[in-house]
C-alpha cells in the first residue's frame, strides 16, 4: 500500500514549486513591461508593472521599413525562418546517413572519426568566424543566405550525428533483419523501418538544430552586412549602442523573436520526451 504524504509535505513542496516558478518568471515578467512602456529607461522597482501600457514599441519593431520604403522587418523575418529551417533539414538530412554508419557499421577509422567528431565540439563559434570569412569571401557567399546555412549546418551537425546514433542504437537489430529477410535492401530497411522508429528523436534533433540557428549573433553579425541581409538577433543588437540603449524596442523584438520558437515547442511537445531519451535505455 503506497504511503501518502503529510499535508505539510505536500505544503512545502508547492511552496517550493511556486517560487521556483515565480523566480523563472521574474527575468520574463521585465521583458513584458519594458515593451508595453511608453518610457526608454527601465524604472527601478520590485514588481515590475507597465504604469501607462502601450503598442508603440511593439508597433516600432514590427513596422520597420529600409531606406528604400521595404518592410525591413518582414524581410529579416524570412531570413531567420529560411536560414534556421535549412540549416535544421540540412543538418539532420546530412547526419542522418552518419549516424545509421556509425551505430549499424564496423568499418575502419570508426573510433577516431568519432573523436574528431567530438573535438569539434571543444571549439567555441567565435574561434571560427574569422576563417569561415575568409572561405565564404572566396566563395562569393558573404552576405547571404547560403553562405549562412552552411556555416550554421556544418556546426549543428556533430550534435546531431550523436543524438541520432544513440536512438539508432535503441533500435532493435532484429526489425532491420527482419526486414531483409523478407526482401529489404539494407536502404530500405532504414528508410521504412529505422526512419519511421527513430522520429521523435529526429524531431527533437531537428527542433535543436532550428533553434541553435535562430538565436545565433556572433557568425550572423560577422558575415552579414545588409540591414535586408540581417537575421533577428542581429537586429536587436541594433536597439542596444554603445552609448545609448532603446530597452523598450529591444524588450519588444525579444518578444516577437521568441514567439515562433514557443510555437515551434508547443507543435512538437509530444517529441520532446521521447525524443530527449532516445537512446538512454538501449534496448
Amino acid at each position: 500500500m503506497t504511503r501518502r504524504a503529510p499535508w505539510w509535505e505536500l505544503a512545502l513542496v508547492h511552496a517550493a514549486l511556486v517560487v521556483a516558478t515565480a523566480f523563472a518568471l521574474y527575468p520574463v515578467l521585465w521583458v513584458v513591461t519594458l515593451a508595453l512602456s511608453s518610457s526608454r529607461v527601465p524604472e527601478p522597482t520590485a514588481l515590475p508593472l507597465p504604469t501607462r501600457p502601450s503598442l508603440d514599441n511593439l508597433r516600432a519593431v514590427v513596422g520597420a521599413t529600409s531606406s528604400s520604403g521595404h518592410w525591413l522587418f518582414g524581410v529579416q523575418l524570412l531570413n531567420s525562418v529560411v536560414v534556421s529551417l535549412a540549416t535544421a533539414a540540412v543538418g539532420c538530412a546530412l547526419a542522418l546517413p552518419a549516424a545509421y554508419a556509425l551505430a549499424r557499421l564496423d568499418f575502419v577509422g570508426k573510433r577516431s572519426g568519432v573523436s574528431a567528431l567530438l573535438a569539434t565540439q571543444m571549439f567555441p563559434t567565435v574561434a571560427s568566424a574569422i576563417p569561415l570569412y575568409v572561405i565564404l569571401s572566396a566563395l562569393g557567399l558573404l552576405d547571404t543566405r547560403t553562405g549562412l546555412v552552411v556555416c550554421y549546418a556544418s556546426t549543428s551537425i556533430p550534435f546531431a550525428v550523436f543524438q541520432l546514433q544513440r536512438a539508432i542504437e535503441a533500435i532493435p537489430r532484429e526489425l532491420e533483419e527482419a526486414a531483409m529477410v523478407d526482401g529489404a535492401t539494407r536502404l530500405g530497411a532504414f528508410v521504412r523501418v529505422v526512419l519511421p522508429a527513430a522520429r521523435p528523436a529526429i524531431a527533437i534533433t531537428f527542433l535543436f538544430a532550428f533553434m541553435s540557428a535562430w538565436n545565433e549573433f556572433i557568425l550572423a553579425a560577422t558575415l552579414l552586412g545588409r540591414e535586408e541581409s540581417f537575421t533577428l538577433p542581429v537586429l536587436l543588437s541594433r536597439y542596444v549602442g554603445e552609448h545609448d540603449a532603446d530597452w523598450g524596442r529591444f524588450a519588444a523584438g525579444a518578444l516577437v523573436v521568441s514567439a515562433p520558437v514557443m510555437a515551434l515547442f508547443y507543435v512538437t511537445q509530444r517529441h520532446l520526451v521521447g525524443g530527449l531519451t532516445a537512446g538512454g535505455v538501449k534496448g
